[in-house]
């Protein structure tokens, strides 16, 4: 997630390509391998770690979806909804939240889940000793901020407490809209501290290092291996309520592949992440789209270490010079939609009740006459006659590799620009970007919450998913705004979030590329799946597999 931005699309977003990545291709044999009653499915890239603090990635967090459960779970619609916690409430400032846990909660393995678990688990996260890449969306909880940062030595100052046993009384500096919707979030789970501190280094890199607070327990990973499952948690408190025997993943590298044993019956969906896949398949009852809230974009190295990116008009005449409609429908056969702003379609209303992406929309064209006189004035003002930039994209996912070329072909038709193209493991994507090591990089983000501010808070001075380094005061004050003084404010939130988009159009300070959507077959005879935009996407708790 912070590297869940770093999320690359098959089909532009396609699940299965979602966290980019590659993984090492696996499936779980025959169709009679596991009950009928389970469910079979599979992600495509190597699983990374089950440590709540340090994991990044979609299918770390879809994992810790189904497995664990935070103080709030989600409805059908994505509304939050009692989860470990009862029952809530909120004072009249927006400032203090009181959560009320269920009465005996236990982990998986028998131990008693209270409200210490998560007093203990916050702490450790925002904790710079543990370097998790997610402590950011902490921000806005009570000294997150100094105490991430490194300034604040007393991580037992965040504002979080365990009234008693079963109370979580939770303190913000700011009023936070997104903050109910962030109680769901893996980020926010239960921790042991007794087990964590047994598993050590160890924890989470096993499913065997680490328990299990929700309707599943994680079996069968040993940190390497291709195939694994989730068994029902008997110990969950609503153990009852969980509609199948499980669910067994195996690791597909290869789109095709994934297809093929679907239509073997070895799998109960397949992610149509490519183009041949997408129009061979189309046209059948069980191809399916389903929703996400994910934005593919380029982003450009302003640390000064790279000629020319520093150069507004260099950067505006690169984003003028992107055809994303082409792309669109060459690439990615039109599966997603085109643009108009990093925050998409879908995500969130405004106070007005329209969806925020239309009011906060800007002018993401195709102009190469433009982009060529403006990059002819920029490099004159950089006093560059030629201008050398190489394009960082994963290696494994199969539409980089067009998106790459189609790119440089693109960009080349700007005079005395020379594209390279680089493509490398979704691992070394990961570092280079945090490094700020690559002059142009193709990543994207897969939204945490349903609020335009887990998309417009990548790009503050201060973020640590701000790779790029593009820093703007207006930018910064505008976003502050949105999650502090206007935080309760609907309408005035919506400014200052729409004038956080404006600039970063203005300041091209990113190139937006499109907007995600997956398509896949799914097994008719499996109803209740849910597909969330934000967050852990994918929920089988409520799957039911048919015999007819």
């Amino acid at each position: 997630m912070v590297k869940r931005n770093t999320i690359i699309f098959g089909t532009i977003g396609a699940i299965v390509v979602i966290a980019a990545g590659t993984r090492v291709a696996g499936v779980w044999g025959t169709s009679g391998s596991s009950s009928d009653a389970t469910i079979k499915t599979y992600i495509s890239t190597d699983l990374t770690t089950q440590d709540l603090s340090k994991m990044t990635d979609t299918y770390a967090f879809e994992i810790a979806g189904n497995t664990q459960e935070g103080l709030l779970s989600k409805s059908a619609s994505g509304k939050p909804i009692a989860g470990l916690a009862k029952s809530w409430t909120t004072s009249k400032d927006g400032l203090t939240w009181t959560f009320h846990l269920r009465k005996n909660l236990k982990w998986s393995n028998g131990t008693k889940l209270t409200a210490k678990d998560f007093v203990y688990a916050w702490r450790r996260t925002v904790n710079p000793k543990t370097a998790s890449q997610y402590a950011y969306i902490y921000s806005g909880i009570k000294n997150a901020d100094t105490i991430s940062a490194g300034t604040d030595k007393d991580v037992n100052s965040l504002g979080i407490v365990a009234k008693n046993a079963s109370t979580v009384v939770v303190t913000l500096d700011s009023p936070q809209p997104q903050f109910a919707s962030l109680m769901s979030f893996p980020s926010f789970y239960p921790q042991n501290e007794a087990f964590n501190t047994k598993a050590g280094k160890k924890l989470g890199t096993k499913s065997s290092e680490q328990i299990y607070s929700g309707p599943y327990k994680f079996v069968g990973w040993n940190g390497t291996n291709t195939s694994f499952k989730l068994i029902p948690n008997k110990n969950y408190y609503n153990a009852k309520s969980v509609k199948n025997a499980g669910v067994d993943y195996s690791v597909i590298k290869n789109p095709a592949t994934a297809v093929q044993e679907y239509k073997r019956g070895s799998l109960d969906l397949a992610v149509l992440s490519t183009t041949e896949l997408q129009t061979a398949n189309s046209k059948r009852n069980d191809y399916k789209a389903v929703p996400l809230a994910a934005t593919s974009y380029f982003e450009y190295n302003q640390t000064g270490k790279v000629k020319g990116l520093n150069n507004q008009k260099i950067r505006q005449a690169l984003n003028l010079a992107t055809n994303r409609s082409e792309i669109l429908s060459s690439i990615y056969n039109s599966v997603g939609k085109v643009p108009t702003g990093m925050t998409p379609a879908g995500l969130s209303k405004t106070a007005s009740d329209k969806d925020f992406a239309s009011t906060a929309k800007q002018d993401y064209s195709y102009d190469l006459e433009k982009a060529k006189q403006l990059f002819a004035e920029g490099m004159k003002e950089e006093g560059l006659t030629k201008l050398n930039l190489t394009l960082e994209l994963t290696a494994d996912v199969p539409q980089t590799k067009l998106v790459g070329d189609f790119m440089k072909d693109s960009w080349q038709k700007l005079p005395g620009l020379t594209i390279s193209e680089k493509f490398v493991p979704f691992k070394q994507r990961l570092n280079d970007q945090t490094d700020q090591n690559f002059d142009i990089i193709y990543v994207n983000w897969y939204g945490d919450y349903a609020e335009p501010t887990t998309f417009l808070n990548l790009f503050t001075t201060s973020s640590p998913n701000n790779d790029g380094k593009w820093s703007n005061a207006s930018y910064d004050a505008a976003i502050k705004k949105a999650l502090s003084t206007d935080a309760q404010k609907g309408s005035a939130r919506d400014q200052d979030e729409q004038l956080g988009e404006k600039i970063l159009f203005q300041g091209s300070a990113v190139n937006p590329v499109i907007w995600g959507q997956q398509v896949q077959l799914s097994n008719p005879k499996v109803s209740g799946i849910q597909y969330f935009t934000t967050g852990a996407g994918t929920i089988y708790k409520n799957a039911v597999k048919h015999d007819k």
